[in-house]
């Protein structure tokens, strides 16, 4: 025991040195910092880095003790550039965010566009989102939908991002990289799927039910229960209830919002046909100008990363650096660059704030491609 306590004195003693040298080594990097402040230089030279890990590596004897001082001084290195950006950020070096800050979005005198149909969830979260005189129209696609603000047809757009039950939106998260459009607003909605009918029917009248693959297997628990009911899919829950409610037939029924009862007519047989009491869908609002509320409180970006080892924990360290709190991370394939992910990033920030633009710095310094989705 008494050798085991001495031997944690010796590593205590060795700790205490490599913290002074630590904070010279710091010293020295903000000495850098105000260097390339002057003179206008990157903060991140890949290569200069890479050839120095591969130097210290060589000093140190044995496989195990080489990695393990590369790793090391990765780390030493990346919180040197993170004591360089925010030196960059507090000496106004790091330029203005191409971004302007609002009181409030424009909701007079607009046009917003969704997708789908009148009666949908997308209809819903528009109108939860901007008011029930909204003016709006509807298209088809999502591409349709982020093309009409592109072109300047609509001023946002309401689109799906993710259901608590399904998962993401995939389709939407590669629009956004696509368009230079941008996230000023979120609307969640409830999907609290109804059985609906023609005025007068009954349980017992039924025989067909219409809806969406996806609405129907959320309301499996309770469709199952009526073996003699035939499921249908249908493109959407919407559609499925106008089609109900233009047939006119009492043998049909769909699964759709109260929502959709409401604008064509129908009537209510049963509510909470759902099993998951807490299934919603998070829609974004989205425009083609660059702007965020002064009081936006999340921030949304993507980036690719180099396809090495540890790329990712270094770009997300500089959220972790700044004490941002990151509460979602989505990966999609990049077309044509096989076994390669664009990473989609949530953490909660405002564009004013300097630890965001700190963050945001060092992101963009060390990842590829990487772009404001919207702070909203």
């Amino acid at each position: 025991m008494n050798q085991l306590l001495e031997l944690r004195d010796q590593i205590d003693v060795i700790d205490r040195q490599i913290v002074e040298l630590f904070e010279k080594r710091m010293d020295v990097c903000a000495d850098v910092a105000r260097y390339k402040i002057s003179t206008g230089k990157k903060v991140f030279d890949k290569e200069r880095e890479k050839a120095k890990l591969a130097a210290l590596s060589e000093l140190a004897h044995g496989d195990l003790n080489q990695h393990g001082v590369q790793e090391l001084f990765q780390q030493i290195m990346s919180m040197s550039r993170k004591l360089q950006y925010q030196l960059l950020e507090e000496s106004g070096a790091t330029g203005r965010l191409p971004f302007i800050a609002v009181d409030d979005i424009d909701r007079e005198n607009i046009r917003v566009v969704f997708q789908g149909v009148e009666g949908a969830y997308s209809h819903a979260a528009m109108r939860a989102y901007f008011g029930e005189d909204v003016n709006c129209f509807h298209v088809r696609s999502f591409r349709d939908a982020m093309e009409a603000i592109a072109e300047g047809a609509a001023d946002y757009a309401v689109l799906p991002i993710e259901n608590s039950s399904a998962g993401i939106v995939a389709d939407n998260y590669d629009l956004l990289v696509n368009f230079e459009n941008y996230i000023v607003g979120e609307q969640i909605v409830k999907c609290e799927h109804a059985l609906l009918g023609v005025p007068g029917t009954k349980l017992s009248d039924i025989q067909t039910v219409y809806s969406h693959p996806q609405a129907l297997s959320q309301c499996a628990e309770y469709l199952d229960r009526h073996l003699a009911w035939r499921q249908m899919p249908y493109d959407n829950t919407a559609l499925a209830a106008k089609k109900v409610a233009e047939d006119g037939d009492p043998s049909q029924a769909a699964v759709a919002s109260r929502f959709a009862a409401e604008l064509f007519g129908l009537d209510v047989l049963e509510e909470h046909i759902y099993y998951n009491e807490k299934n919603s869908t998070r829609f974004i609002v989205v425009t083609n100008q660059r702007i965020f509320r002064r009081n936006a409180t999340k921030i949304s970006i993507c980036f690719e990363t180099p396809h090495s080892s540890g790329s990712l924990y270094n770009i997300l360290s500089h959220i972790i650096y700044n004490n941002l709190n990151m509460n979602k991370i989505e990966s999609r394939p990049i077309p044509g660059r096989n076994w390669e992910y664009r990473f989609f990033v949530d953490f909660d920030g405002n564009l004013n704030d300097s630890a965001v633009k700190n963050a945001l710095r060092g992101i963009r310094e060390e990842a590829i491609n990487m772009k404001i989705l919207g702070n909203y």
